[in-house]
């Protein structure tokens, strides 16, 4: 009989099993128990990991202007991609991934207008799961999606996004500003009203969170919890866009036709201080971002503004009771206590004359009299700072400066008064001029009209604010007579600011521009140049405001004449009745076309003495421009758009850009710009089709 064999385990071995055996179970017991492991929550972890939430973004409000037309909304816009990952696809009759590479990069290069190579090259790509097409393949329109779709090319799939767009391009530019799609989707103004109300426009992104599995995909019998996303609100400037066309048409053909550096004109209500129209040189359109400067030159340049200081500098003597109009000083040249020499622009002077006429000639000698001799620096330099100046106006544009007014020896307050040494803004000059059409009260100038939340309800609405009361009634009445004078009775070349439908008074400026190494510059052409002006005389209804730098022209007679016809144009438009200027009844209301049929309503423009363009073949009105109750001249432009969608191109030679964009925009037009001035050639012949896929190209001169 055999013994059975045996093992001998040694204990060293059954203590290590043990120990390791126990060690495991400590272990699993710690991990169950404790609420934290390697300083890790561990619940918190895993329902993280199972735990998705997706954000909804809320809709960004829109900007319009005072009568509700579109000026900035949000759309949607998509990125294209392809899936190349054959994993994707289960079966062959329904491929999830890009089979024909070489048919989808001919659609692509002939709908998106990507190289046919380039794409090709990317659909090519090894070993990724997907892949994009640069910028081409990015911000497209919702009907292109659509249109690509339709093609039913395997693999291609879309990434939804919005984007800011602009209807009327760089209408109003630095006052609407702009706003960018960052890379997580978010908008963000960064300039204008865009900026200086973000928060508002943007609201509140609410977001839905579930529970996943491994997989990724939701669980049946998961909790959804959904926080609505709250919609910016909307926002509706003062800006009147008819009366900014005209700024915009003044601004962009007299930077065509002369060199500058930059310029501004901008239009106030003179009893509100709603800024109704500002244009500026160089502008940019913020659909391409083409921008030079993010300043705004209303609220961000400072600069010596020159004469038309003497405006206030005169008021101030008036107010303190030291200005005699009828006394008489010599002109010419004025030799102060510390050696200084001040000089009128007329060295040799005009002879010995009146205040008054030192006014209308714009006599440095008779401003530096008044204020050294009669009001002195302490009271001048208080109603500059009850004006305004040297302070921010509050309106609501961001990046706004304070200006600096500062003087203090005999030489700079002579200097100060003559509006040298000292810098103000634009918009600080307007507030200081609505004390002339306040009774000598200045109003805060504001560009919101009103602000409109996702309800529906006006949580904020603009208006007249009234801040100093600087002058008297009598003050402001007599320095809106020395102003009539300049206009009227001054020097030739302020002749050329008399508008012919109405009665403007004003007072020009011409500012030496101070050099970086000291003093000023010396060239021929180195001055700003600017007018201040108020209509009609005897009941103000509008204050304009205009500065030009370094104009490649000997006077300001160009800009001059055209602001005058900007004049006449808002005269018309507004109806505006002077007693001192008969205005004809060409003007008319545009009535409501809207539902009405084409043969109709062509025939009520006709005997309204218009010009009516019919675009599309279709027999009824689906929209209209201008809107019904629009103040329009004859011979204006009606634009009706019918319920066909036939769209002929028409005949623009001789349009203005703001006619184009207007057209541009009924049709969804794409739009690209060369020069300025008026059209002179067109890419689409007239008569052509044409759809929202359409680039229109046109040359101004």
């Amino acid at each position: 009989m055999k013994k059975k064999a045996t093992v001998k385990i040694p204990r060293i071995m059954i203590f290590i099993v043990a120990f390791f055996f126990v060690a495991i179970i400590l272990k699993l017991s710690y991990v169950s128990l404790s609420p934290k492991v390697d300083d890790i929550d561990l619940k918190e972890f895993a329902n993280n990991r199972n735990t998705k939430t997706d954000i909804i973004y809320a809709s960004r409000g829109n900007i319009y202007d005072n009568k509700g037309n579109t000026l900035a909304s949000t759309m949607n816009s998509y990125t294209i991609i392809a899936y190349l990952d054959e994993k994707r696809t289960t079966s062959m009759k329904n491929p999830q991934h890009v089979v024909d590479k070489e048919g989808t990069a001919k659609v692509l290069n002939e709908v998106l207008g990507i190289e046919y190579e380039y794409a090709l090259e990317r659909l090519r790509k090894q070993g990724v799961y997907q892949v994009e097409f640069g910028k081409k393949g990015t911000n497209i329109s919702e009907s292109t999606k659509n249109k690509i779709v339709e093609m039913k090319l395997p693999g291609i799939d879309f990434i939804a996004g919005q984007k800011r767009t602009y209807s009327m391009g760089s209408f109003a530019s630095y006052i609407i500003g702009y706003a960018k799609t960052k890379e997580d989707g978010d908008i963000v103004g960064e300039l204008g009203i865009e900026s200086y109300y973000d928060s508002e426009l943007s609201g509140t992104d609410g977001k839905t969170t579930y529970q996943t599995d491994a997989y990724g995909y939701t669980l049946p019998s998961a909790e959804i919890i959904t926080e609505d996303a709250t919609d910016g609100d909307d926002i509706y400037l003062t800006i009147d866009s008819r009366i900014q066309m005209f700024a915009e048409d003044l601004t962009s053909n007299l930077s065509n036709d002369y060199k500058m550096d930059w310029m501004i004109f901008t239009v106030m209500d003179a009893k509100t201080g709603a800024i109704v129209a500002s244009s500026t040189y160089p502008n940019f359109d913020p659909n391409k971002l083409n921008i030079t400067s993010y300043m705004n030159p209303l609220v961000s340049y400072e600069y010596e503004p020159g004469s038309t200081m003497k405006i206030f500098s005169f008021a101030s003597a008036v107010e303190e009771k030291v200005y005699d109009g009828s006394a008489t000083y010599d002109s010419g040249s004025i030799t102060l206590k510390d050696g200084t020499t001040i000089k009128d622009f007329n060295k040799s002077g005009w002879g010995r004359i009146t205040f008054d006429t030192g006014f209308a000639y714009s006599s440095n000698v008779a401003a530096t009299l008044l204020a050294t001799k009669k009001i002195g620096s302490e009271k001048l330099m208080n109603y500059y700072k009850n004006l305004g100046f040297s302070a921010k106006t509050g309106i609501e544009l961001a990046n706004e400066v304070k200006g600096k007014i500062n003087f203090r020896y005999e030489s700079e307050l002579a200097t100060a008064s003559f509006g040298q040494g000292i810098t103000v803004t634009p918009v600080q000059m307007l507030q200081a001029l609505s004390s002339l059409t306040n009774n000598g009260t200045t109003l805060k100038p504001y560009v919101v009209e009103k602000i409109v939340n996702n309800a529906g309800d006006v949580i904020y609405e603009g208006g007249r604010t009234e801040l100093n009361k600087v002058y008297s009634s009598e003050t402001a009445d007599y320095i809106r007579h020395l102003m009539h004078n300049v206009v009227y009775d001054g020097l030739s070349s302020s002749k050329n600011w008399q508008p012919t439908k109405t009665t403007m008074i004003g007072k020009t400026g011409t500012a030496q521009i101070a050099s970086p190494k000291g003093g000023y510059l010396r060239g021929s052409y180195d001055y700003i140049r600017s007018f201040a002006g108020i209509f009609p005389e005897e009941d103000p209804k509008y204050i304009i405001y205009v500065a030009v730098k370094e104009l490649n022209y000997e006077s300001a007679s160009p800009v001059a004449k055209a602001v005058s016809k900007v004049v006449d144009d808002i005269v018309a438009y507004s109806g505006i009745e002077s007693a001192s200027h008969e205005i004809t009844s060409k003007i008319t209301n545009i009535p409501n076309y809207i539902s009405k049929t084409v043969k109709d309503s062509e025939e009520d423009i006709k005997k309204n003495n218009l010009n009516s363009y019919v675009l599309g073949t279709g027999n009824y009105v689906i929209n209209q421009y201008p809107d019904k109750g629009t103040k329009v001249l004859e011979g204006s432009k009606v634009f009706l758009l019918t319920n066909a969608k036939d769209y002929k191109m028409i005949d623009l030679t001789g349009w203005s850009l703001n006619e184009v964009q207007i057209y541009a925009n009924l049709l969804n037009l794409k739009l690209s710009i060369n020069g300025y001035g008026y059209v002179t050639s067109q890419s689409i012949p007239a008569g052509e089709i044409v759809t929202d896929e359409s680039l229109l190209t046109i040359e101004l001169k």
